[in-house]
């Protein structure tokens, strides 16, 4: 028997489509195949990002958001290295192009074509407010790129508000969207703030985290994009949400550390760039303590949920499984004296972990039948 489809009626203040009764919004191939893109994309350049660090390209291109003051590209002086910061670069533009395509589906699926044009409208004059902040910056010799960047961002970010304002329908769903364009966007500002400043050991450590945080944004949207809207309820006991979100707090603690520890060990990105302050040694020795713990809360979690038969107990094995190839590789590199295509792993295998973590705590809850 065919699924009776979600009636829609129009909302009389913004004349866009509102959707009602309990089926949710059924959502398009398109936007699904480039939702996973997105996603795989944010995974991809933190691989990308870490190749440039780990092979010293971090300065490969001398100048941002050119590569040199003559050349957007690298030049053959720069070699090898100016080619994988550039590829680095040139990934960033591919995960915007996804994280805009992603926005410009969501919100038609959600309004309809006003919404879009909106969009558009507002993109537009980011674009001449951009115009505008170069022109007025530029004559004075200050970093004129980055306040057209800035001027763009904030073109987004007022964008958003009144696209969530205006057209309220899977606000959930159109948050996220928002979020990880805004969220290339600045990372793109950061990444150059990462060149100018030499490779600042904290400026690319924020970098990275960025990085992570934007693939846990991409996780959560595929996750709420077959989600039912609406009230939701718990659907695991008290005491295991309370010990799940003290596993994020172990998470959290042990990527922080990990990043410190990297900021401080041999692979600063550049062969001239030396690193200062933290003993990397006693770092890491402090990274894996939040670490085992982590692997600990994990296995408990699993082991509860598979006995309660809750929601979230394949997810928790898939996180399980991550953890302990992370921990693995932790051990492992350690030993061998940090080599690059061990770093380059753990860097993406944490990302992926924070993903499966962050899938685990939306499955915590479920929307709830009687609100329908």
């Amino acid at each position: 028997m065919p699924e009776t489809p979600t009636p829609r009626v129009i909302d009389a203040r913004t004349r866009a489509p509102r959707f009602s009764g309990a089926h949710p919004v059924q959502f398009g191939r398109p936007l699904r195949v480039l939702a996973w893109l997105s996603f795989v994309a944010e995974v991809v350049i933190i691989g990308t990002g870490g190749a440039v660090r780990l092979t010293g390209s971090g300065l490969g291109c001398s100048e941002w958001p050119l590569c040199t003051p003559e050349s957007l590209v690298p030049t053959p002086e720069q070699g090898i290295h100016g080619v994988i910061e550039f590829g680095n670069r040139t990934m960033t533009g591919v995960v915007g192009l996804l994280a805009l395509a992603v926005l410009l589906l969501t919100l038609h699926a959600l309004g309809g074509r006003r919404p879009v044009m909106r969009a558009v409208w507002f993109a537009v004059g980011g674009v001449v407010a951009a115009l505008i902040a170069y022109a007025a910056t530029d004559p004075f010799g200050l970093p004129a790129f980055g306040f057209a960047s800035g001027a763009l961002l904030i073109a987004v970010v007022v964008a958003a508000v009144d696209s969530l304002r205006r057209w309220p329908a899977r606000r959930d769903l159109s948050s996220l969207a928002w979020i990880v364009l805004a969220g290339v966007m600045a990372q793109a500002v950061v990444g150059g703030l990462t060149v100018v400043s030499e490779l600042n050991p904290f400026i690319v450590g924020f970098h990275y985290t960025s990085s992570l945080l934007l693939v846990c944004v991409t996780a959560a949207y595929l996750v709420r994009l077959d989600a039912t809207p609406g009230r939701r309820i718990a659907t695991a006991p008290a005491w295991f949400r309370i010990l799940t979100h003290f596993t994020g707090l172990a998470l959290a603690a042990t990527i922080l550390f990990g990043v410190l520890t990297t900021a401080s060990g041999p692979h600063s990105g550049d062969a001239d760039v030396l690193r200062e302050g933290f003993d990397a040694t006693v770092l890491a020795h402090v990274h894996s303590w939040p670490g085992y713990i982590l692997a600990a809360l994990v296995v408990a979690l699993a082991v509860a949920a598979w006995i309660l038969r809750l929601r979230a107990r394949g997810w928790l094995l898939v996180l399980m499984v991550a953890i302990a190839v992370q921990v693995a590789v932790g051990v492992w590199q350690a030993r061998e004296g940090l080599p690059e295509v061990l770093v380059g792993i753990h860097m993406v295998l944490a990302s992926l972990s924070a993903a499966a973590y962050t899938v685990v705590v939306l499955h915590l809850k479920r929307a709830d039948p009687a609100a329908g």
